[in-house]
């Protein structure tokens, strides 16, 4: 049975109060209401309200990239186009054409000052680049202690992490607080991880905070000269430099913890075949029997080779290339949701749908529109 807190808010228009609790955390919303009663559940999961900024530097431009944060909870995981329905500030600059396929970049105003809040994991590595004014940018992981970086035009944050975090900031001086954020393909991280550590696995990258990388920014200067071009950018150029920038990043960045299973992995030429084969037939069930033949090895022998090669099993790494192939899809055709589940092998619109939420964070229907 759940264990249950009773509660009695005695002062109205209280901010939420998390309080935490060996069983679970406590989430007590803003009421209105003095002396209602609550009844919590502590066996629930950890739940954060959207965040808001302080009342100090609010962007009140109203102009028509403004967004704010969403009321609903945050989830602990969303897509890149998702995250930012959960981070208040203007939209500047948005690469969305075709052109952009390897890449999704934004430009944000962000608001001066920011209270603390959740930053959902997403699944492609980030990189955010400090393009105007000066902050203090506190980051900490759930139950930590908080890491503060003063930053500045030029300073760059990389985050590729499998556990939510919190964040807030404190803008200085006057000049708007302006930030492009940057997401690599997964497709694109993995090719590039094939061909320069002979591993599909995407390499664990090195968390920077404000950190100064004069290659880097050189990089991004040229994608944000290209954001800027009035029909949507040259897709070859840009391909080039997505390409660029992942070789850079895992060169510069990777860790090196997994260098030793790497050597006792598949062969980098038996993967890249298995890799091509899983592409090739998404449509089609799983078979884990052909998909190791192709390799020429035993299933057993092959799952266990690919898993230590790409961090997952084959029938996972499957699951995860049919939801990538249906995003491109969603993005980039005019395809029905039912039609784009069943060029991914789901005959079933539910079961696609659930699938989808699961590996994204969000429905089909809310990924098309953001």
């Amino acid at each position: 049975m759940p264990a249950l807190f009773t509660v009695t808010v005695t002062r109205p228009g209280n901010n939420a109060v998390h309080h935490a609790l060996k069983t679970g955390t406590i989430v007590i919303r803003k009421s209105n209401q003095t002396g209602k009663r609550a009844m919590i559940d502590l066996s629930a999961p950890v739940v954060y309200p959207a965040p808001r900024p302080t009342s100090r530097g609010v962007d009140k431009s109203g102009l028509s990239g403004d967004h704010k944060p969403l009321d609903a909870m945050i989830p602990d995981r969303t897509s890149s186009r998702g995250l930012e329905r959960f981070i208040a500030g203007r939209t500047l600059l948005s690469g969305d054409s075709l052109a952009w396929s390897d890449l999704f970049v934004q430009v944000y105003s962000r608001h001066q000052n920011q209270e603390p809040f959740l930053v959902p994991v997403v699944a492609e590595p980030l990189v955010v680049w400090v393009m105007s004014g000066e902050a203090i940018v506190e980051e900490r992981d759930l139950g930590g202690e908080w890491q503060t970086a003063h930053v500045k035009v030029g300073d760059f944050f990389l985050t590729r992490t499998d556990r939510p975090y919190e964040m807030r900031w404190r803008a200085l001086g006057s000049d708007p607080f302006q930030v492009m954020h940057l997401y690599i393909s997964m497709p694109l991280f993995e090719r590039v991880a094939v061909d320069i550590l002979g591993s599909a696995s995407p390499p664990r990258l090195r968390d920077v905070s404000g950190g100064q990388d004069p290659r880097l920014a050189h990089f991004l200067a040229l994608i944000h000269e290209e954001l800027n071009v009035q029909d949507g950018g040259s897709r070859l150029y840009v391909e080039g430099l997505a390409q660029s920038l992942a070789v850079h990043l895992i060169r510069t960045y990777a860790s090196n913890d997994d260098e030793g299973d790497r050597q006792t992995a598949l062969p980098g030429f038996k993967l890249r075949r298995a890799l091509a084969h899983l592409e090739e037939h998404l449509a089609e069930p799983f078979n884990l029997a052909e998909l190791a033949e192709k390799a020429g090895m035993s299933a057993f022998h092959f799952s266990r080779l690919f898993k230590k090669a790409t961090g997952m099993s084959p029938s996972r790494h499957f699951i995860r290339q049919r939801m990538v192939r249906a995003q491109q899809l969603l993005q980039e055709t005019d395809l029905s949701i039912i039609r784009v589940g069943i060029a991914v092998g789901y005959s079933s619109p539910s079961h696609f749908a659930r699938v989808f939420r699961r590996e994204t964070g969000v429905l089909p229907s809310r990924y098309r529109r953001t």
